[in-house]
């Protein structure tokens, strides 16, 4: 995920490295639980990345 503060942009990988997938979501609990939903879609979650963790990324980290 690369974070912002009002939105994240979230990219979806196959076990390959392949781009599936990318889908900007709201800075938001409502967006963090869309931003789940979608990315689950395109199979189990095996890992997630956040960039910025300190600052903007910190609430999605949690």
């Amino acid at each position: 995920m690369d974070t912002h503060r009002d939105a994240h942009v979230a990219a979806v990988l196959s076990l390959v490295g392949e781009v599936i997938g990318t889908q900007e979501f709201p800075a938001s609990a409502a967006g963090y639980r869309n931003l789940l939903g979608w990315a689950r879609a395109s199979g189990t979650v095996r890992r997630a990345g956040v960039e910025g963790t300190g600052s903007f990324g910190a609430a999605l980290s949690r």
